[in-house]
């Protein structure tokens, strides 16, 4: 019972926390730390060794993370996305597992895409003055930099999640 509370723990609390610090981070910054990624990492190792998955299962999961790494460095090492997102991206797939990873990158692409749409459309009008003298929105508002595509991929994790087995497992559904 108290590997069960605190895969609960790890799962309503801590995984949230730092998919919504990632997004808010990659808002005001353009940038998402390693810590978060090591974080999220740690977090599921905890999780693991509650004993709520079989060894296979963990290792699924460690093939998860493993596979969007390789693909989402290689799409950072062509210059199409950011490493922090690709880091992102990898430490979230080791948490939802093959079983939902589809349904995780199709749902951040959708959300990614209307993101970005959203924020050149933004773009291409002049900064309303209130938030003119913020700096973020300076710097987010500026068509040479980036998308946060942080947002995209956080939300995805938190719609995504509840489908998961470790959703499943934790909350004992």
């Amino acid at each position: 019972m108290a590997s069960t509370g605190l895969a609960s723990f790890g799962l309503l609390i801590v995984f949230p926390f730092f998919m919504a610090y990632a997004a808010a981070s990659d808002l005001l910054t353009m940038l998402i730390p390693n810590r978060i990624s090591l974080a999220l990492i740690a977090g599921f190792c905890v999780v693991a060794a509650t004993g709520l998955f079989s060894l296979p299962e963990i290792g699924m999961h460690l093939a998860a993370g493993a596979l969007v790494l390789v693909v989402t460095f290689t799409l950072f090492s062509l210059g199409k996305i950011g490493g922090g997102d690709a880091k992102l991206a990898a430490s979230t797939a080791l948490w939802i597992g093959f079983d939902q990873l589809l349904d995780y990158l199709l749902v951040a692409s959708i959300l990614g895409g209307a993101l970005t749409l959203a924020i050149l459309l933004a773009r291409s009008h002049p900064l309303p003055s209130v938030v003119a003298r913020l700096p973020f929105a300076l710097h987010l508002h500026d068509a040479k930099t980036g998308i946060p595509y942080g947002i995209a991929l956080a939300a995805s994790a938190l719609v995504i999640l509840p489908e998961t087995l470790v959703w499943t497992r934790a909350l004992g559904g």
